[in-house]
């Protein structure tokens, strides 16, 4: 079977930063990736694996890209169980599509780790471990920015906001927005969410709902982005139409929204590293195979970061 963007990494030095002692045997471990190049993070995320494999002389990794594909994803979850790899790390492109192929990877002895954004909750028997951030989190924490900067403003009480969520039917989409949504009502019962619309992780896209947003509301003071490549698509717009006085506020710091932070056109996001979240897949799946007793969620913290304290974190490489 043929796969498109596929890379066979084979280390041969030194010891993973992240991993203390090395296992004793050599795995062979093989990830699908959801759409390494719709967005920065999950080239950096990419690059950082490949980096954290090559640097432990016990682990052989066979890196594949799903494009953002369901059906491709499917093959190569098929091709890694025929390849009789050691533990399959899977970053969904569709929470529910892949557990068929999960379970079948589980059916033949293999762990799967999911990494990033987790499947839904049907196929969780069939996980050894997800690692990643928790999303949920990280929805209730944006939504904590937003109503802060709000009762600092004094608008707490009448601010109307929109929000631009990520890919339909991708768990990490799905999770922010509920965290979001069941946070807001808790700290800014006022705040009136007028509307949600999909801008797919893309920042063009995200650009045009808001464009469509700013034409259909003439009373917009807030904006929440399931990220800020989505989130800086949004302020794109509003620059452009002369909305001025508008909250933006992201779930993932990408250096595009910390640049806009930095000229106080963006107020907050969540600080989330892309290689901090492939070394803790890589790593997981590791700790896996040595039989190690690893917690099923797998969470990194990932800080709220805002104009006020940006200073205390460095600028995303992605």
């Amino acid at each position: 079977m043929k796969i498109r963007n596929a890379l066979v990494v084979t280390t041969a030095v030194g010891t993973l930063a992240v991993a203390g002692a090395a296992s004793a045997e050599t795995y062979k471990i093989g990830i699908t990736q959801n759409n390494v190049g719709v967005d920065s993070y999950q080239t950096t995320y990419e690059q950082a694996f490949i980096a954290a494999a090559d640097a432990n002389e016990n682990v052989e990794t066979v890196v594949l890209d799903a494009g953002g594909d369901v059906a491709r994803q499917i093959a190569q979850m098929e091709d890694l169980i025929q390849q009789e790899v050691d533990a399959i790390i899977i970053w969904p492109t569709n929470g529910e599509a892949v557990i068929p192929a999960v379970r079948k990877a589980h059916s033949a002895g293999i762990p799967v780790i999911v990494t990033n954004s987790n499947i839904a909750e049907p196929g969780f028997e069939f996980v050894a471990s997800f690692s990643g951030p928790d999303n949920i989190t990280q929805g209730a924490r944006s939504a904590e920015i937003m109503c802060d900067k709000f009762k600092e403003m004094g608008i707490d009480g009448e601010a109307k906001i929109v929000q631009i969520s990520g890919q339909p039917g991708y768990t990490t989409a799905i999770e922010r927005q509920k965290g979001f949504d069941d946070r807001l009502p808790e700290v800014c019962p006022d705040v009136e969410l007028v509307e949600t619309q999909p801008g797919d992780w893309n920042r063009e896209k995200s650009q045009k709902v808001m464009e469509a947003f700013l034409v259909k509301y003439d009373d917009i003071d807030g904006v929440y982005a399931g990220d800020d490549n989505m989130g800086v698509g949004a302020l794109n717009a509003a620059k452009a139409a002369g909305r001025d006085g508008i909250i933006f506020v992201g779930a993932t710091n990408f250096a595009v929204g910390y640049e806009a932070m930095e000229k106080g056109e963006y107020w907050g996001s969540i600080y989330q590293s892309p290689v901090d979240d492939a070394e803790a897949a890589l790593q997981t799946a590791i700790d896996v195979l040595d039989g190690k007793d690893v917690p099923f969620l797998n969470y990194f913290d990932t800080p709220k970061i805002t104009q006020d304290n940006m200073s205390e974190y460095t600028k995303p490489v992605f």
